[in-house]
């Protein structure tokens, strides 16, 4: 009985250290933010190149209040990973910013 305890007390910081390595940090509610408007600016650009200053900010509108609606930025603070986070804040294009997410 001893030798049991003995082998589950030497294997619990292994199973503890895999288990906390399996964890990784998720953004936050301002990170999240941050990522709808990028996502909103590259969806602008590429739809509306020529459009005006007051055009695109109004498109911009549209695609934030259509992202916020979308379920995966809903679950962004529980899903998004600060590595996907930072793979998306540096995409070029909606697609790319995509990719980063999936």
């Amino acid at each position: 009985m001893r030798a049991l305890i003995r082998g589950v007390l030497v294997l619990l910081p292994l199973g503890f250290s895999v288990s906390v390595a399996g964890c990784k940090k998720k953004v936050d509610a301002d990170q999240c933010n941050q990522l709808i408007d990028r996502y909103a600016t590259l969806v602008v650009r590429e739809r509306y190149a020529d459009a005006s200053v007051e055009q695109l900010k109004s498109e911009q509108q549209r695609e934030r209040d259509e992202a916020r609606g979308d379920e995966n930025f809903r679950s962004c603070v529980s899903e998004v990973t600060e590595k996907e986070f930072n793979c998306a804040m540096k995409a070029d294009s909606p697609q790319s910013l995509e990719k980063c997410l999936e």
